[in-house]
């Protein structure tokens, strides 16, 4: 019998200057940046909400949830919406490139230290050619305490 190797297809995203993965699987869609309305008292990494196609979804700055620096948005920054079981959720990121396929035999496990980002985010490493790619780990991104960031799971 021949084993078939999977592909774990994704979506490229920026952060940094640093390459992550997200499924494409999760991914409802890729938006521009546009007017995030600030909700008060929430986590620090939660811009606000956006009115999404009459959806309201909170919007994570990724640069802030992973302790980057935050910088002004650019014409390449994207909001790329999340579609979860009970909830949509938008991450903000400098850019978004393309769709992926990453065999499985290129993935290994996260090690210890990746530079900026807490290793509890990354799922693994995937080495594709030259590139590096981490691959988010979106549950542990999207923490319960980081949605329901006072109030903003609706």
């Amino acid at each position: 019998m021949e084993e078939v190797m999977s592909n774990h297809k994704s979506i490229i995203i920026e952060l940094n200057k640093e390459e992550y993965a997200i499924p494409v699987e999760v991914v409802g869609a890729i938006e521009r940046m546009q007017h995030i309305t600030r909700v008060p008292q929430t986590a620090s990494f939660v811009n606000g909400v956006l009115n999404l196609r009459g959806v309201i979804t909170p919007i994570i700055d990724l640069r802030s949830r992973f302790n980057m620096p935050r910088i002004d948005p650019t014409d390449s920054t994207r909001i790329i919406i999340i579609n979860l079981e009970k909830y949509d959720v938008g991450f903000i990121v400098d850019a978004a490139y393309d769709v992926l396929d990453i065999p499985e035999e290129s993935i290994e496990p996260a090690p210890e230290v990746i530079g900026t980002v807490d290793v509890d985010y990354i799922a693994g490493v995937a080495k594709v050619g030259k590139r590096l790619i981490m691959l988010l780990q979106l549950d542990r991104v999207l923490s319960q305490e980081s949605i329901t960031a006072k109030g903003i799971e609706g």
